[in-house]
């Protein structure tokens, strides 16, 4: 596009914050292999819903549904890094559109460091599990099934993205089940913002899975028929694949770079609705909250919404409150807005609908057509409003919305802008001001609390035991004494964890969570009990064999929508599912949240449950051959706020959370530079952000755990800085044991604990890694005043 957007001046004494454009997408879905597919079949209303031949269909509520074809494969060898030989499609369908997005974007010069990622995914590797399980329970299993694990968590792909394209920068994965790529946008957009990259490669991908057809099917949500999203005779969705790509840069660098600026990210919204596991609010208030969120951010009147790429999934709870949520959000504007569904077309994908509808709601800017929604058999009062049937629109519009809701009650907004459009002011930049840690939990193998977990280190007491080839340290609490009975029937015990520490830092930190607390939860391996206890009766049987009670406990987030249904927390909430550093991931997060305003406190719980089939695929595992590893689950859980509204409620103030980095090897999936050089990278980079020199840390608390080819690369980086820092290295994951996600609260607690003891009062940083090589870097420091 030729069109130069120049922006309004600020008000005079505010900051305006750096300018966040798409300058590529790329899509894999059932319309075509590239964007230009999507949007020509979108555009003239084509449905591509039909007879499913990638799976056996038996005894699924339908056989039909959106089903890439294409036999494209992507020019990244994925399975080079760690000598894989089968394909992970949901790997495969993201690399496609990041090629094209990349391609579209033409973005060169700028350096590896500041290019990052942001991976949003319902389901990751999740068909790569259900073949080696399948495999497992036919005794037909191969040598080299163990390895192909490395495909099941949503950050292989992130890491894939990375290794596939050099991009260094920060690189995180998000599973908000079907919001996940609009909070990768939202993720991505705050990255940028914040001056972390100048560039970030953005979306969602998902394929189908048995886990998936059997669990909606279970719901019996299902549609025989193409989904006919707000229309009077809807009865259910239509289940898609695919993936879809952005690529978001700063303003000033997508122009230098000459790249075409497609449109603005103008803000967005994020909620939790606090509701229910699977329903939503029927009036739609979590999803109000997130629309009216988005237009704040983007400077946006209800009467400036053109144009809605709704969620629209064409079962009845879902459409009409989304419909109430407009209202809500728009008032009277809500008549005047065009609403449709890109699902009617190509289904529900899942983690990617965010992405893929953020790409149809761009176009729809750039050509101004609103496009329409398919299948439609008339209005249905309980919705009523515009949803463009069955033919599109030529309409003038300068700014539009992309609505995302999920499982769990998980909500997003996204405002997108026409670069020659009318000229919108967003919010101003918040004043500066410090992110403070008021409270904290931990429920581990070392008992409860913080006291427990030092008191284990300081007498150098290794925890756990072994268990079949493995030293597992289990966590050993009652969730009888943090959930009603009721409750613990419905939700699993990665959430039993997540509420339990939860509650228990609220109550330390003297806080009572409203709609001004968010919820943002790490979890590397999040619900694998529950996937397991759901899937392989599918397996043994028959896709009737699922469970509708555990199917919605299958998703990533389940456990932090459990957290904001039970404590009241309905302010922003994300899951982030970074492997190894998902909880330091969360912090990252949730850090930016509060420094935006977006809430006032933020739960972080990072929470870990080792299932029979997760210590199964560490055992299979190539990387474990080290003596000395011990694997450990638990929940801990720190409040985060700023100090501003800490103080207002005269909060004791634990520390202060100073800067943080993340950066990437991009070396592919499950491996590291053995030079150590991202470790250093994000090291730096957290110092840097923090306004600390190395020589005035009083600690480095290390990410090593006992893993060699992990743990040799970080020494030689703490190394180098420790030679300016002239302070300790902590390791206490080997003692201890390694908690998977939760290695960053844990090191956060030891740190907090030493101040107390009267240790050396000062700076540190704290070091979390993934399998894959994404390094997240952490400063705290002691609170100045109290």
């Amino acid at each position: 596009m030729t069109d130069v957007y120049e922006h309004d001046t600020a008000p005079e004494g505010t900051a305006r914050p750096r300018t966040v454009v798409v300058c590529g997408v790329g899509a894999v879905t059932a319309q075509g292999d590239t964007a230009e597919a999507l949007w020509e079949g979108i555009r003239s209303g084509f449905t591509a819903i039909g007879p499913v031949r990638g799976m056996p269909m038996e005894g699924y509520g339908t056989d039909i549904g959106g089903e890439v074809e294409t036999d494209r494969l992507p020019a990244y060898d994925y399975l080079a890094s760690f000598g894989g030989s089968e394909r992970e499609p949901a790997a495969d369908f993201a690399l496609l559109a990041a090629e094209e997005a990349l391609a579209q974007a033409g973005i060169t010069g700028l350096p590896a460091e500041r290019w990052g990622v942001s991976f949003g995914s319902c389901n990751g590797g999740l068909r790569s599990a259900e073949k080696l399980a399948r495999r497992t329970q036919e005794g037909s299993g191969g040598e080299d099934d163990g390895r192909h694990y490395l495909l099941v968590p949503p950050q292989a792909i992130a890491e894939a993205l990375s290794g596939a394209f050099g991009l260094k920068g920060p690189s995180l994965s998000v599973n908000t089940a079907c919001a996940s790529g609009a909070h990768a946008i939202a993720h991505a957009t705050e990255s940028i913002r914040a001056g972390r990259a100048d560039a970030m490669l953005v979306g969602g991908s998902d394929a189908f899975t048995e886990t998936a057809w059997a669990g909606f099917t279970s719901l019996q949500s299902l549609s025989t028929k193409p989904a006919a999203p707000y229309s009077k005779d809807r009865d259910g969705l239509s289940l898609g694949e695919g993936a879809g790509m952005l690529v978001l840069a700063e303003e000033s660098v997508a122009r230098a770079a000459g790249a075409p600026i497609l449109a603005e990210v103008l803000g967005y919204g994020l909620s939790a609705d606090g509701y229910h596991a699977t329903a939503p609010h029927p009036k739609g208030e979590g999803a109000a909250r997130a629309i009216r969120g988005a237009l704040q951010a983007a400077g946006l009147g209800p009467e400036d919404v053109d144009y809605i790429n709704g969620h629209g999934t064409g079962t009845a709870k879902n459409d009409s409150a989304e419909s109430n949520a407009v209202r809500a959000a728009l008032g009277e504007a809500a008549e005047d807005a065009a609403l449709s569904s890109s699902k009617s077309m190509i289904g529900h994908l899942l983690g990617a609908a965010g992405a893929v509808e953020a790409i149809v709601t761009v176009q729809a800017l750039v050509e101004q057509i609103a496009p329409p929604t398919a299948n439609f058999t008339g209005v249905d009062p309980k919705c009523g409003l515009d949803a463009v049937p069955d033919a599109d629109r030529a309409m003038a519009m300068d700014a539009a919305l992309s609505n995302n809701f999920a499982f769990a009650g998980a909500n997003a907004c996204v405002a997108f802008g026409r670069p020659a459009g009318r000229r919108f002011t967003p919010a101003p930049e918040p004043a500066a001001e410090k992110i403070v840690i008021t409270g904290f939990a931990a429920i581990t193998s070392a008992g409860e609390g913080a006291e427990a977990l030092w008191q284990a280190w300081q007498e150098g007491r290794p925890l756990g035991t072994e268990e079949d080839g493995l030293r597992v340290a289990r966590a050993d609490f009652d969730p009888a004494a943090y959930t009603k009975p009721a409750e613990r029937r419905r939700i699993d015990r990665l959430s039993q964890l997540a509420i339990a520490s939860s509650r228990i830092a609220l109550e330390h930190a003297g806080l009572t969570a409203d709609e001004r607390v968010g919820v943002v939860l790490g979890t590397g391996l999040g619900p694998m009990r529950s996937i397991e206890q759901f899937l392989l009766p599918v397996l043994g049987g028959c896709p009737d064999h699922g469970s509708p009670a555990v199917f919605p406990n299958t998703v990533f987030n389940a456990a932090a929508g459990q957290v904001a249904m039970n404590v009241g927390a309905k302010g922003p909430t994300s899951t982030v599912t970074t492997g190894h550093a998902a909880g330091a991931s969360a912090l990252t997060v949730a850090h930016d949240l509060l420094v935006q305003h977006r809430a006032d406190a933020v739960l972080c719980p990072a929470v870990e449950d080792l299932s029979p089939g997760v210590l199964e695929a560490y055992r299979g595992l190539p990387l474990f051959e080290d003596a000395g590893y011990t694997l450990a689950e638990g929940g801990i859980a720190l409040v985060l706020e700023r100090e501003s509204t800490a103080r207002a409620r005269g909060a004791r103030i634990l520390a202060e959370f100073a800067g943080h980095g993340t950066a990437s090897d991009a070396q592919g999936i499950g491996r590291w530079d053995d030079r150590g050089e991202g470790v250093e990278r994000a090291m730096r980079q957290a110092l840097a952000h923090a306004g600390v020199e190395p020589a005035e840390l009083t600690g480095i608390w290390a990410n090593a755990a006992g893993l060699g080819r992990a743990d040799g690369p970080e020494a030689l980086a703490t190394g180098r800085l420790s030679a300016q820092a002239d302070c300790p290295v902590h390791t206490p994951k080997r003692t201890l044991g390694e908690p998977v996600g939760a290695g960053a609260q844990l090191a956060a607690l030891l740190a907090l604990t030493s101040w107390d003891s009267g240790r050396d009062s000062g700076p540190v940083l704290i070091n979390s890694s993934s399998l894959g090589g994404t390094h997240i870097s952490l400063v705290l420091r002691p609170a100045t005043e109290n």
